[in-house]
């Protein structure tokens, strides 16, 4: 009930059917200052020509005018900086949010296409890493002397009861094989069938098929390290390129391994790669390999935690004149039995006992104590910008998402570096 005070005092009223005019352009309706100009003002010095080889429609052949990719590109940096990762969500924001609609520019997009522009923009955006990257090795803002590298296990779109073994995975297919033949069928007859029901039981089918290409990989792995075992193997359904990892947690879910390495210096990310390995002791050599192959050379060191100095890693990326630095794993164990942590062990390769001997240096004693600062502050972004999950499938998918976090997040340091104007 209202209160007779209400009823007697006097108040501004709202009145929501009075028409009033506003004669604003959409450029007069945002902020001086909104992130969403500089978003604009980076995408616009980049060389975005790429993104247009595979529009064909021109000013003098018919057809239906494409999208401005370089408005899907701002869309997208300025959507994964505000943590959106749907594009539904991301479309529902060009209708009614002025950042958006300003983006937009009245020019109209979809989900659909806005979720094909972020799935197959990879190749443009690992160059783009690169590039961006290498202008700021040579304007000595990156340093490239020393890098730190961390994963993060980021859960897959799937779930814990869609991994099946492989005789389950037989049935299954036969019998979406048979549907998708029975539909088929229904299609060919007069006024019968369903497209959109074929189409995606023939997805359905082929991650299947996917699934028993994966198990037979999977179960020979396991066979060689425990005999036997390699039948217990199982493959999820919905994503067949997705593994069951043990996560922050403490459980067990299905997940990718995003790879990140950052310059020490400048926190820049300079590498990104996805893997469906549970494990980090065999990621430090295909990152340093990538690393040479982006900027031409490789770095003084690289920082880890111990779980990236395995003996066959430290000795790999020794060889390929990288330092490796991290704590001495199991060195607790080690001194309980009476042994010296940093001397040779056992099983040592050379390179694994220079490595050992390395870490008694106050300069690489130093650089550990650092590495959280560096390594995990990208990881740490990542989550805070909404990567919980991913969701989409795939490992390449999965891997184009991770370098549309990347590259906003080197956009974002850029900022703060005052490489970029605000």
């Amino acid at each position: 009930m209202k209160n007779k005070q209400n009823e007697t005092v006097r108040v501004k009223q709202p009145e929501r059917r009075q028409i009033c005019m506003q004669m604003k352009s959409l450029d007069q309706m945002l902020p001086e200052n909104h992130l969403a100009r500089t978003v604009c003002a980076y995408v616009e010095q980049l060389d975005t020509s790429a993104l247009y080889q595979d529009i064909v429609v021109t000013a003098h052949q018919a057809g239906r005018t494409a999208t401005n990719p370089d408005v899907m590109l701002s869309l997208w940096l300025l959507a994964t900086l505000e943590g959106i990762g749907s594009a539904r969500e991301l479309a529902r924001r060009c209708e009614r949010d002025m950042p958006y609609m300003w983006i937009c520019g009245e020019v109209s997009v979809n989900h659909r296409c806005l979720s094909e522009f972020r799935v197959n923009s990879g190749e443009f955006l690992d160059k783009l890493l690169t590039d961006t990257v290498t202008a700021m090795i040579h304007s000595n803002v990156v340093a490239y002397e020393n890098v730190a590298q961390d994963g993060m296990r980021v859960r897959a779109s799937a779930g814990n009861s869609s991994f099946r073994r492989a005789p389950t995975l037989e049935k299954l297919k036969n019998e979406v094989q048979s549907l998708v033949d029975q539909l088929k069928s229904d299609d060919d007859s007069p006024g019968g069938g369903s497209g959109v029901k074929q189409a995606s039981q023939q997805q359905r089918l082929e991650r299947i098929e996917e699934a028993l290409e994966q198990m037979e990989d999977l179960a020979a792995r396991r066979e060689k390290r425990k005999k036997g075992d390699g039948k217990k193997t199982r493959v999820s359904t919905t994503d067949p390129e997705a593994r069951k990892m043990k996560m922050a947690n403490g459980g067990y879910n299905p997940a990718f391994n995003v790879q990140l390495t950052s310059d020490m210096d400048s926190r820049i990310i300079m590498g990104v790669t996805v893997t469906n390995e549970g494990t980090d002791g065999s990621e430090l050599p295909p990152m340093v390999e990538q690393l040479e192959t982006r900027y031409g050379h490789v770095p003084k060191k690289t920082v880890t935690d111990s779980a990236y100095s395995t003996k066959s890693s430290v000795t790999q990326t020794t060889q390929r004149g990288v330092i490796p630095v991290s704590s001495i794993p199991r060195a607790d164990q080690l001194k309980k039995h009476g042994k010296d942590p940093y001397q040779r062990q056992k099983g040592d390769t050379d390179e694994y006992e220079a490595f050992r001997q390395r870490m008694i240096e106050p300069e690489n004693i130093e650089l550990c104590k650092l590495r959280p600062s560096v390594a995990e502050f990208a990881n740490a972004d990542y989550r805070n910008r909404g990567l919980q999950q991913f969701n989409v499938r795939g490992l390449a998918k999965v891997q184009v998402v991770a370098l549309w976090h990347a590259i906003c997040f080197n956009f974002r340091r850029q900022l703060n570096l005052g490489v970029l104007p605000t």
